[in-house]
């Protein structure tokens, strides 16, 4: 008989849950897998979301684990703590795409719409944490300012609403199981962003389009203040937008 300690997380940029097998036929070595459990926390931080399992098998293999408990099934198995470190970090940080599609599954948008409420959802929780809601440049485009991913996912679009069914990434069939507000909530601080894009939505979402871009370029907005009424794809930066989004909240 075989004693196995799994420690699991989810990978939201792999689509899948991973995992660490310790197993031994005799006696696990408990303070060995303490210590790779507290490196783990000390790297991703106390709130890292992984879990312990507990199980026998006749045999050793992950594929006998998986034989064992369907659990484990769709799990992929990591080698090293480094990697499953690795995968979990990876997590924490999200892009301006990410709020993109957490945003189509709440609110039917054109391409242009969606940029405006990405932009608007930033700006709102970098105003009140003063912490960024996702790691990507944002510019000020000729119809105001652009989120760098959310731009090149969808910038073929048009003027065509874009229907989260369309999007063939976000339901892929492994990532099915892991929804996007879970990938947001896996983030760092990811309840408390998860609170703000749900509050900015509240404010915006009944918004057309061209209204949206109407409250970006008012006089002392962060994309006039970037002089983008003078030259296209400035970068707009934190500091304005912290000092300056008050002037096209509504």
């Amino acid at each position: 008989m075989i004693k196995h300690l799994i420690v699991m997380s989810s990978a939201y940029s792999i689509g899948k849950r991973i995992a660490l097998d310790y197993c031994d036929e005799d006696i696990l070595q408990m303070d060995v897998i303490q210590k790779d459990i507290d490196y783990i926390y000390k790297k991703c931080g106390k709130d890292a979301p992984i879990s312990t399992h507990f199980i026998h098998t006749e045999k050793k293999g992950w594929d006998e684990v998986a034989a064992t408990d369907k659990f484990f099934k769709d799990a992929k198995l990591i080698s090293t703590k480094e990697e499953f470190v690795d995968l979990i970090l990876k997590d924490s940080i999200l892009k301006g795409i990410d709020i993109a599609k957490y945003i189509l599954t709440k609110v039917p948008c054109t391409h242009l719409k969606l940029q405006k409420l990405v932009y608007m959802c930033y700006a709102d929780y970098i105003c009140k944490s003063g912490k960024k809601l996702f790691d990507d440049t944002i510019y000020a485009y000729r119809l105001g300012p652009v989120v760098d991913t959310v731009y090149q996912k969808y910038k073929k679009s048009g003027y065509s609403c874009l229907e989260v069914e369309d999007d063939k990434e976000l339901y892929d069939e492994e990532k099915k199981k892991m929804p996007i507000r879970s990938r947001i909530l896996s983030s760092t601080d990811g309840l408390d962003k998860i609170i703000s894009i749900d509050k900015t939505l509240e404010k915006y979402s009944a918004f057309e389009a061209i209204t949206l871009v109407g409250l970006t370029h008012r006089e002392k907005s962060p994309w006039s203040i970037s002089g983008a009424a003078k030259e296209m794809y400035q970068k707009i930066d934190d500091s304005i937008i912290i000092k300056y989004h008050k002037f096209e909240e509504v």
